[in-house]
């Protein structure tokens, strides 16, 4: 078996909703209704222009809402109302959609599987013919398949950080401070950048949670 995960930039609504933002969206089909996990690292503008674009899409019945994530079910799927959909594409050439299919970063993000390599290249070169802006974020032969499996790009990896933050970060990294026994001190890095201690301090704190969590979900 062959898997690769297509990275579609501006592929519909939902994936509008998540440009320009840290919001996330993973869609599991149930044909007369979607379930959406919405995580949005805090933000809830991001939140509440998912909800809205959900809203106008498809309508929303039921959701489940804490601090830190979202659940939605939809009144409608998605396919009905969404003229942009690649999942045609994936039955002509005989290839599966593995669930949940994922929004982030204003593309959409599918986990395919077939049983030819043939079939993924044939799928990939429809979708460019027809106009789409197709990335191959990872292509490989795989012996199992894992539905669960989390599905990590780049883009995901990468947090939004301020520009002060990817700047003290860097200083901080560069400077052998997360070296084991550390190399310099907060202190320095605050002299080296040009702020005050604790402004550094609080700089690193703010960068390491947004990486961290972007990423603890895969660990």
């Amino acid at each position: 078996m062959y898997e690769a995960t297509f990275r579609i930039p501006d592929a519909g609504s939902y994936a509008a909703a998540t440009a320009d933002s840290d919001a996330r969206i993973e869609l599991w089909c149930n044909d007369h209704c979607d379930l959406l996990h919405v995580t949005s690292g805090g933000d809830r503008d991001a939140a509440a222009t998912v909800v809205s674009r959900v809203e106008e899409l498809v309508g929303v019945q039921d959701r489940l809402e804490t601090a830190e994530e979202l659940v939605l079910v939809t009144a409608d799927c998605l396919q009905s109302h969404d003229p942009s959909h690649v999942e045609r594409y994936l039955a002509r050439h005989g290839c599966l959609l593995l669930p949940p299919l994922r929004y982030a970063r204003g593309a959409k993000l599918c986990r395919v599987l077939a049983l030819d390599p043939a079939a993924l290249s044939a799928c990939y070169r429809d979708l460019v013919e027809d106009g789409y802006r197709v990335g191959v974020d990872s292509k490989r032969e795989i012996s199992s398949v894992r539905q669960d499996a989390p599905l990590l790009s780049l883009d995901d990896a990468l947090p939004t950080l301020t520009e002060r933050q990817r700047e003290v970060l860097k200083t901080a990294f560069d400077a052998g401070y997360y070296e084991i026994p550390r190399r310099t001190t907060t202190e320095e890095i605050a002299t080296s950048v040009g702020v005050e201690r604790r402004t550094a301090e609080e700089h690193l704190r703010r960068a390491e949670n947004k990486i961290l969590d972007a990423l603890v979900d895969y660990l």
